[in-house]
């Protein structure tokens, strides 16, 4: 009797420690919202900047075309780690009034302004910035 209560001890333990670890998994989506296979270029002001995790968001006042009417546009891109340590971003590459150019996956519902940033380029100094930690990677960095 005593063996089993110990295996069941075990049993639960090892259990416990699997739902555990996988807990921050669950809070995690895709990125099927983002129509990927679609690049729409958004010209604009930056509004505000959210520097936090899981992902950090920017929010731009900008149009697509000339024939739109400005309005304000969700834009998401990985977490801050992640930016900073392959995508050479900081928490001041861009700024509340910066003026840029971004090139996005646009959201699949095409009635909300929104998608994943692909490129960012500040308009008055021509710097570009990319999210994407498959762009910068170097070769051999398996």
């Amino acid at each position: 009797m005593k063996s089993f209560t110990k295996m069941g001890l075990v049993v639960a333990g090892v259990a416990l420690a699997f739902t555990a670890a996988s807990a921050p998994l669950l809070a995690h989506h895709s990125a099927s919202m983002f129509d990927g296979s679609k690049t729409v270029v958004l010209t604009g002001t930056i509004k505000e900047v959210r520097w936090t995790n899981p992902h950090v968001t920017l929010l731009v006042n900008g149009k697509v075309s000339e024939a739109d009417q400005d309005a304000d546009w969700l834009l998401e891109m990985s977490s801050p780690s992640n930016l900073m340590r392959v995508s050479n971003w900081s928490r001041t590459s861009v700024k509340v009034g910066d003026h840029v150019k971004v090139q996005m996956a646009p959201l699949r519902d095409s009635t909300a302004r929104g998608g994943n940033l692909k490129t960012l380029t500040l308009t008055d100094t021509g710097q570009s910035f990319t999210p994407n930690i498959r762009d910068r990677e170097e070769p051999g960095l398996e």
